[in-house]
């Protein structure tokens, strides 16, 4: 008879892609749990690699025996539209403030990319979403 491993707790935390490290918040949010903080992080660090700076959220479970999985999920929408717009952070007042802009073919990319994460349907909807957020950072969307 197998031993059925439980689930002792899990933690939600965004961690620059390939450029995790022991302190907070990955040390915070998963040392009360007793894992090995240096095997998740060269396991995290290897998994995003490609990433190279750009933020990206994980879901760490955490089982009794002192295991742990996890899931990557894909960069948040405002990290992949300051990128595609060559900014470094969005607009304070983004109704008055125009601070870039992105083309249609940006926010389709994005969507492709983000489209397991996103809560749409079709890529149409998927792209008002994604819209509404550059709309919201004070980037302009063009044709």
């Amino acid at each position: 008879m197998a031993k059925v491993k439980q689930v002792t707790g899990s933690a939600k935390f965004q961690v620059p892609g390939g450029q995790a490290t022991p302190a907070p918040p990955v040390g915070t949010s998963l040392g009360k749990f007793g894992i090995n903080l240096g095997q998740f992080v060269s396991q995290f660090n290897e998994r995003t690699r490609e990433y190279n700076g750009i933020p990206i959220p994980v879901v760490v479970t955490v089982y009794n025996d002192r295991t742990f999985e996890f899931k990557t999920k894909s960069p948040p929408a405002s990290a992949l539209l300051k990128i595609k717009a060559g900014i470094a952070k969005g607009s304070g007042v983004p109704n008055k403030d125009k601070v870039g802009k992105v083309t249609k073919a940006d926010i389709e990319a994005i969507c492709k990319q983000k489209m397991e994460d996103l809560n749409a349907r079709d890529l149409a909807h998927a792209g008002r979403m994604i819209e509404g957020t550059a709309r919201s950072m004070g980037i302009i969307v063009e044709g």
